[in-house]
C-alpha cells in the first residue's frame, strides 16, 4: 500500500502542483480520500481534453470509465492510446495506471463504504458534466465557434464539475473531522457548493484566451449579445474596451463567490488549524488571481495570467502562521481582498 500511496503522491505532483500543495496539508484522516478522488476526476478530465477529432470515443471512453467506477467490476477501456496522444507526461502516466487508482478505491481499507460511495456519486456528477462538455463543444474551433448560451447553462456547468467538489470535500470534512447541527450543516454545504464554483470561474476567466482558440467560450451568448459582441469579437484583443464590463461583471460575481468560500472558513472549528490552512490557500491564490485578470488584457491572446511561484511560496508561508489562529486567518483572508 505505500508503494502505491507514493506512486499517487508522483502522479499528483505531476499533474497538479497547485493542489498537491493543498492536500499535503489536509489533515490525514481526509487526506487520501481527497487526494484518489482528485485523481480520479483528472483522470476523466484528461479523456474528456484528449487532442482527438473522435468526440464520440471519448464520450464512449468516459461511459466505460464511469461504469467501472460506479458497479466496482467489468473491464476497463484499453487508455493506451489516449496516453499516447498526451502532451503532459503525467497525465500519460495516470492513464496508464487507471487500473491501480480503480483498485485503491474498491480494495483500500482506507476508505469506509461511505467513502467509497461519495467518491462514486461525485465522479458521476463530474463525469456528466464532461460528457456535457464534450457534446455541446463537438465540431468547435477558431473558425467555428460555439458558446454557452445563456447564464443557467454556465451555473449548470460550474456546479457539475466543481460545485459537486466542494459538497464532496464537505461530507468527508464532517464525516471524518466535526460535526454540525441540521441548519449549520445546510449552510455549510451551500457555502461548499459556492466555494468550488468560485474555483472553476477563476479557470474559465484564466483560460479565456486559451479556450477562445479551440473554438470554446465559456462566457454566455446572452450575455455577450447586450454589449453588441459575438464569440469570434474575442478573438481581437482591440476588442477589450467593449468586453471589459462583462468581463468585469465576471470578476466580481468570482469574488462574491470567494467571500462566500471565506464564510466556509470561518465555519471551521479553532483546533482544526490544518484544515483551515488547505481551504485558504486556493481563495488567498484566487484573490491573487482575479487582481491580475483585473489589470490585464484577457484577450490579448499572449498574455498567460499566473500567480508566479515566488509569490505562491510567501502565500503559503503567511497562511501557515495564520492558520494557527481563527483571527488572523479572516484577518489575512481580508487583507488579500
Amino acid at each position: 500500500m505505500k508503494k502505491t500511496e507514493k506512486h499517487m503522491k508522483r502522479i499528483l505532483i505531476g499533474t497538479s502542483r497547485s493542489f498537491y500543495l493543498t492536500l499535503k496539508f489536509l489533515p490525514s484522516k481526509i487526506r487520501n480520500q481527497i487526494g484518489l478522488m482528485y485523481l480520479l476526476a483528472r483522470l476523466s478530465d484528461t479523456i474528456a481534453d484528449s487532442k482527438t477529432d473522435d468526440k464520440k470515443y471519448l464520450e464512449s471512453l468516459l461511459e466505460s470509465y464511469n461504469d467501472r467506477i460506479q458497479k466496482g467490476r467489468g473491464d476497463l477501456p484499453n487508455f493506451i492510446e489516449l496516453a499516447d496522444k498526451q502532451d503532459n507526461l503525467s497525465e500519460r502516466e495516470l492513464l496508464l495506471n487507471s487500473k491501480i487508482l480503480i483498485q485503491t478505491l474498491e480494495n483500500s481499507k482506507i476508505y469506509t463504504d461511505d467513502d467509497r460511495m461519495k467518491i462514486r456519486y461525485c465522479l458521476k456528477i463530474i463525469i456528466s458534466g464532461q460528457t456535457l462538455d464534450l457534446k455541446r463543444f463537438t465540431g468547435a474551433s477558431e473558425k467555428s465557434m460555439i458558446g454557452l448560451r445563456n447564464e443557467k447553462e454556465l451555473d449548470e456547468y460550474t456546479y457539475m464539475v466543481a460545485g459537486c467538489v466542494g459538497e464532496f470535500w464537505t461530507h468527508m470534512t464532517l464525516g471524518h473531522q466535526f460535526k454540525l447541527n441540521r441548519e449549520k450543516e445546510d449552510y455549510f454545504f451551500t457555502k461548499a457548493v459556492s466555494f468550488g464554483k468560485a474555483l472553476q470561474l477563476i479557470n474559465i476567466l484564466r483560460d479565456l484566451p486559451e479556450d477562445l482558440r479551440m473554438g470554446r467560450c465559456y462566457i454566455p451568448i446572452e450575455e455577450l449579445s447586450k454589449h453588441d459582441l459575438i464569440i469570434e469579437d474575442l478573438l481581437e484583443s482591440e476588442n477589450i474596451i467593449k468586453f471589459r464590463p462583462i468581463f468585469d461583471s465576471y470578476i466580481d460575481k468570482t469574488d462574491n463567490y470567494l467571500d462566500e468560500a471565506i464564510e466556509y472558513i470561518e465555519m471551521i472549528p479553532k483546533y482544526q488549524f490544518r484544515l483551515r490552512l488547505s481551504c485558504m490557500l486556493p481563495v488567498i491564490i484566487g484573490q491573487k488571481t482575479l487582481n491580475l485578470l483585473r489589470n490585464s488584457n484577457i484577450l490579448d491572446s499572449n498574455s498567460r495570467i499566473k500567480v508566479d511561484r515566488s509569490e505562491i511560496k510567501k502565500i503559503v508561508r503567511r497562511v501557515a502562521i495564520a492558520s494557527i489562529s481563527k483571527k488572523n486567518s479572516l484577518k489575512l483572508l481580508k487583507k488579500y481582498k
